[in-house]
């Protein structure tokens, strides 16, 4: 179930489904990004002068990055907890002692 953030002046939705920042139901990013570490944060803030994070190529103030970052977190959660996510984390970390024990 997507989660719903902001419309954006085009008209398109920005959501986070799963892993995953949509805009229009394409993929935009997997992670946020603060305005003041982002290399263009100068020209963001002069476009944007509220914004605070950036998830692709859309800015986001303070409350939607916050909607974003509870269903990021959310949807880790879920994921983690899945059996199959668990089979894999067991399957990783006994090749990874197989490997640090000269077995491959």
């Amino acid at each position: 179930m997507p989660t719903f953030v902001k419309l954006t002046q085009d008209g398109r939705k920005l959501e986070v489904t799963g892993l995953a920042i949509t805009l229009g139901g394409e993929l935009e990013s997997d992670s946020l990004i603060e305005v003041k570490d982002h290399p263009y944060r100068r020209a963001i803030w002069a476009a944007v002068p509220d914004a605070s994070h950036m998830a692709g190529r859309v800015p986001l103030t303070r409350e939607e990055a916050e909607i974003v970052i509870e269903a990021l977190r959310n949807a880790q959660t879920t994921l983690l907890a899945s059996p199959v996510a668990i089979h894999e984390r067991f399957r990783v970390a006994a090749m990874m002692k197989a490997r640090d024990q000269g077995i491959e």
